[in-house]
């Protein structure tokens, strides 16, 4: 029986990231200022995404004179449907919580 672990609240935000526009190559650096992930936890993320096969990663084709070459990284077709899945299960989740008495959003605890 294959046993699936939940995304963290990190990965979720990378997998969103990379969601909003899927075509696109993405820098690690890039990804890690636009979801706030220092390299220390954003490259983990980056790497256990590519090892289930939900990123594709390829270095740059023409990196600029005196820096090192940079690794892009973009959603697979099995990532998307993941990445879509995330966030319907975020969605649900936030509508849950904004339904629960006492919150905020719900009306049978606001009278």
């Amino acid at each position: 029986m294959t046993r699936t672990r939940r995304f963290s609240p990190q990965a979720e935000a990378v997998l969103r990231a990379l969601a909003a526009d899927p075509s696109e190559w993405r820098y690690g650096y890039e990804l890690g200022r636009e979801v706030d992930l220092k390299a220390g936890s954003l490259y983990p993320i980056l790497m256990r995404l590519a090892d289930r096969g939900l990123l594709e990663s390829s270095w740059e084709e023409a990196p600029v004179a005196g820096r090192p070459p940079r690794h892009l990284y973009r959603l697979t077709g099995a990532g998307l449907a993941v990445a879509a899945e995330v966030a319907a299960k975020a969605a649900a989740r936030s509508a849950a919580e904004q339904d629960r008495p006492g919150t905020q959003g719900s009306l049978r605890g606001a009278w």
